[in-house]
């Protein structure tokens, strides 16, 4: 069909959207070296928030006019300098954030309860008549979540029905039904979960510092659900690995995909590969959130669910 809208879709775990945008757009690939024509007929680029985006590709496509966000996150996209361009950029928000507190609790239930080491225990034939794993309750555990927005509390909510004592931090104060403490530093101390649920940008990268990891300790868990390169990734491997921290829980890494090599001596960990909003539901609704937002792009409608 001609005169159809070209994308370019920029991460390969993207592809999937291929066969839902055809049918309306002309949909180029990044990873698979778009001809040299294509360049001058792309008119939004389709992209997975958390990875940073390349502003010389954007600077050589002459016809670009929407940066459509498949994701909730964004933070690999300078905002800021789209602004000045006049350049839209479009997100999926309030489509995941029950899932991925779904998962932090998961996470919380299965590196606290040895879920996982128990799964690997039986196989490895270490269940034996004389064997008992004993593990700790959730009940009164202490949990401090950094960061208190939508995921942020609806991990709160949902550790507080496990009857855990929920605290908080983030760097502006808000209404909420949980005690916000004084500093991060102070939260990691009294805590003896910290779940990250924060948005990441260039101001809090490494946030959760070799400090901030000390303070949590050794009998402390390290729950990030948020983005990798909010912790500190080198500080945290050590810490694990010489007993300053208890244990962490994570399922977004500073590299993605993370390196498993990386891992594989690193003790008292529980890995999830990016999944936490995953669900058939959450991809359901971005998917139609970007849909929408393409729509009203080319039509010269009001976005959906715009950035800026």
């Amino acid at each position: 069909m001609p005169n159809r809208p070209a994308l370019l879709i920029m991460q390969r775990h993207l592809a999937p959207l291929t066969a839902f945008l055809e049918s309306d757009y002309t949909v180029y690939r990044f990873w698979e070296g778009p001809p040299v024509e294509a360049q001058a007929e792309i008119r939004a680029l389709v992209v997975a928030g958390e990875f940073p985006l390349d502003k010389h590709l954007i600077e050589a496509l002459p016809k670009l006019q929407l940066i459509a966000c498949f994701t909730s996150g964004y933070d690999g996209i300078d905002v800021d300098w789209c602004k000045v361009r006049g350049l839209p950029v479009t997100h999926a928000p309030g489509v995941n954030h029950e899932d991925v507190a779904d998962h932090a609790l998961g996470l919380i239930v299965a590196a606290r309860r040895q879920i996982a080491a128990g799964d690997r225990s039986l196989r490895a034939g270490g269940w034996t008549p004389d064997s008992k794993m004993i593990t700790p309750s959730l009940k009164g555990q202490r949990v401090g979540v950094v960061g208190l927005g939508s995921i942020g509390a609806a991990v709160a909510h949902r550790a507080e029905a496990m009857r855990m004592a929920v605290r908080w931090w983030g760097p502006r104060e808000k209404d909420s039904p949980w005690p916000r403490a004084g500093s991060l530093l102070e939260l990691a101390k009294d805590s003896d979960v910290l779940v990250v649920a924060c948005k990441a940008d260039d101001s809090n990268r490494g946030l959760i510092s070799r400090e901030v990891i000390e303070a949590l300790g050794p009998q402390g868990l390290l729950v990030n659900v948020a983005r990798g390169q909010l912790v500190d990734e080198t500080a945290l491997i050590a810490a694990l690995r010489d007993g300053r921290l208890g244990q962490a829980a994570l399922d977004v890494f500073e590299d993605e995909p993370t390196d498993p090599s990386r891992w594989a001596d690193v003790p008292n960990t529980v890995l999830t590969p990016h999944t936490g909003g995953a669900t058939t539901e959450a991809v359901q609704g971005m998917l139609m959130l970007l849909i929408q937002n393409l729509r009203a792009a080319f039509a010269g409608e009001p976005l959906k669910t715009p950035v800026i």
